[in-house]
């Protein structure tokens, strides 16, 4: 993220920690992710990570992270987390 500091929105801690994404995975998808811009201005970072294991009683071999995020007063605001299991 060019960087800049990150920092996670109470939002976005809440997101991740209800959908499986440690705050460690949220900002390295933030930093070394693939970047697309998103609606409103913003703009998504999305990184795969090996996972091996279960969630919600499913066994996945990857989680892919999401992570939108804002610039502002030269730092990223992520506001929100998505993940997929596959």
């Amino acid at each position: 993220m060019n960087g800049k500091p990150i920092e996670l929105h109470p939002h976005a801690r809440e997101r991740a920690n209800e959908r499986g994404a440690t705050e460690s995975e949220v900002m390295a998808t933030d930093l070394a992710g693939q970047r697309s811009p998103a609606r409103l201005g913003r703009s998504a970072f999305r990184r795969n990570f090996s996972f091996g294991g279960m969630w919600r009683g499913k066994q996945y071999a990857t989680k892919q992270i999401d992570a939108v995020a804002v610039e502002e007063d030269h730092r990223w605001l992520v506001i929100t987390v998505l993940v997929k299991y596959f």
